[in-house]
C-alpha cells in the first residue's frame, strides 16, 4: 500500500512538473531578434529553409501533433483564413516534431495550403523555446512566431489557444505591415 502511494505521489508530481514546463513561455528568442534559421523537411521531403522565405513575413507556428483536435482546429483555421494572410504579403509555415509521413497525411486529410515541416529532433523547436521536453517524450509547444521580411522577430505568441489565432494573426500583421 505505501509504495503504491509513492508510486502514485511521484506520478502526480511528474504531471503537475510537466504541465508547469510545458506552460512556461519562450526563453530561447525575443521580439526584435533575428530569426533563428534552419533547415527542415516538409511533407513531400523537400529541404526548406527559413531563408526561403527572406522577404516575406512568416507565420511560424509550433503545434504538439498532427491530427489532434487542436492542432488540426488551428491547421483549418490558418487554411480557410490563408487568403487574407496572403494579402497581408505573409505565409505560414507549421512545424511539429512529427515525420514527413504524417505531415503528408494530415496536410492531404485536411487540404492545407502551406507547408508544415518536421522537426523530429525537436532542435528547431529547442532554438526557439518551443520544446517541451520530458525524458523520452518530446512535443512542440503551441507557439508562434511572427517574422518581419528582414528576418527580425516581430511578434511571439505562448500558450495559443486554437480558437480565433488566425484572426489576431491577420490584425496583427495588418498593423505590423501598415496595411
Amino acid at each position: 500500500m505505501l509504495f503504491k502511494l509513492i508510486i502514485y505521489g511521484l506520478l502526480l508530481w511528474l504531471a503537475i512538473w510537466g504541465y508547469r514546463q510545458y506552460q512556461q513561455p519562450s526563453a530561447r528568442v525575443s521580439v526584435g531578434m533575428k530569426a533563428p534559421d534552419f533547415t527542415l523537411q516538409d511533407a513531400q521531403g523537400e529541404n526548406r529553409r527559413l531563408a526561403d522565405w527572406q522577404g516575406k513575413w512568416v507565420v511560424l507556428y509550433f503545434y504538439p501533433k498532427d491530427d489532434t483536435p487542436g492542432c488540426t482546429k488551428e491547421a483549418c483555421h490558418f487554411r480557410d483564413d490563408i487568403q487574407q494572410i496572403h494579402a497581408l504579403g505573409a505565409e505560414v509555415i507549421g512545424v511539429s516534431v512529427d515525420t514527413v509521413a504524417s505531415h503528408a497525411g494530415f496536410a492531404h486529410k485536411h487540404r492545407l495550403p502551406f507547408p508544415l515541416l518536421a522537426d523530429t529532433n525537436g532542435r528547431v523547436a529547442d532554438a526557439y523555446g518551443a520544446l517541451f521536453n520530458l525524458v523520452v517524450f518530446q512535443v512542440a509547444k503551441r507557439t508562434t512566431f511572427v517574422i518581419d521580411p528582414q528576418g527580425t522577430i516581430a511578434e511571439i505568441y505562448s500558450n495559443v489557444n486554437p480558437d480565433g489565432h488566425s484572426e489576431t494573426i491577420i490584425n496583427d500583421l495588418k498593423r505590423l505591415s501598415a496595411f
